[in-house]
């Protein structure tokens, strides 16, 4: 195991242990250690520019050990508690895929964005964040520094608005489901969701789960569609259609398979609590890596317009959400 990769896990750990320890203090409790931990990523990486060779570590625990943090977090979700939501958490996973996409590549056209960024944007903003940009840049050839600016737009306003949530959760005249469904709905990457979730409690977050994990399964048919038509419009370039090429994401499924264990009841409580310590240290260290990916300067280095297109159509999204909670609730 190379030194390098050792550091940056463990700047992760670090980060997120000095995140649970500030947020033991009076009033940051409210905000939470994963929010903390994103902004003491973005601090570090600001003032002391991450090295090269931790890049590999950073990125494990910011894609691979969040994924084993939202797997085992499943021991906290009890099915038969969410069996509530049925068909409205659905609708708003898909209606949220809709708005996100449509509103924010709108605003990219009013403001004449660069197209490939707008609809990478445009697809970050409704579905899963970076996730979604990755899997839909490898299909519609994007530039790498389109990529890159996509999702340093991403990150920068799904941080912004996970920050905003955990603060005026309060006042946003919701119940706990309620708020779990519209952070759920509206937030960019998985982590923002879990960050923000976290801050309204239990029932909120296991909510917020299920919405956010809806739309990150329908990425699949997304990339799906998005395949099948450049293949039809560019046969020639190889594109044809392929359950291989799918960006299935399978810790979902693992996700569910912990919770279906732990809503059997055979898990002892004493150890379900353990594993779910786990896994919000799993997901803080997640939640560091992503900040250290990300500098203060990246709204300067992203450009004014794509961030503003993203902001306006992100607040269209949150406006919608916000109504359709408020409804069906």
């Amino acid at each position: 195991m190379k030194k390098g990769f050792v550091i940056g896990v463990g700047l992760t750990f670090l980060l997120a242990m000095v995140a649970k320890v500030v947020t033991v203090l009076p009033y940051l409790s409210l905000v939470g250690p994963l929010v903390f931990a994103i902004l003491l990523g973005m601090l570090w990486n600001t003032f002391l520019p991450v090295q090269a060779e931790w890049k590999d570590g950073i990125t494990f625990s910011s894609k691979k050990l969040l994924r084993v943090g939202i797997i085992l977090l499943g021991m906290r979700l009890n099915l038969s508690d969410i069996a509530s939501a049925g068909w409205p958490a659905f609708v708003l996973a898909f209606g949220s895929i809709v708005v996100g996409i449509g509103a924010v590549y709108a605003f990219m056209k009013i403001l004449k964005v660069d197209k490939m960024v707008g609809f990478l944007t445009a697809c970050g903003t409704g579905i899963c964040g970076a996730a979604a940009i990755v899997a839909v840049s490898s299909q519609v050839k994007a530039k790498p520094e389109e990529t890159a600016v996509s999702v340093a737009i991403i990150a920068i306003l799904g941080t912004l608005f996970t920050f905003m949530y955990s603060i005026f959760y309060p006042f946003l005249n919701l119940t706990e489901a309620g708020y779990g469904m519209f952070a759920g709905g509206t937030l960019h990457e998985i982590a923002h969701v879990v960050a923000a979730g976290d801050a309204g409690g239990a029932v909120a977050l296991d909510f917020a789960l299920v919405v956010k994990l809806t739309r990150v399964m329908l990425l699949v048919f997304v990339v799906g569609g998005i395949s099948i038509y450049m293949a039809k419009k560019d046969r020639a370039a190889g594109h044809a259609f392929s359950l291989k090429n799918l960006p299935i994401p399978w810790f979902i499924f693992g996700f569910l398979a912990v919770s279906a264990l732990y809503s059997t009841g055979v898990v002892p409580e004493f150890i379900a609590t353990q594993i779910v310590s786990l896994s919000y240290l799993l997901m803080a260290m997640a939640m560091a890596g992503l900040g250290l990916d990300v500098k203060f300067s990246a709204f300067r280095r992203a450009g004014y317009k794509p961030f503003l297109a993203g902001l306006a159509g992100s607040l269209v999204l949150v406006i919608a959400v916000y109504a359709y909670v408020q409804m069906i609730l």
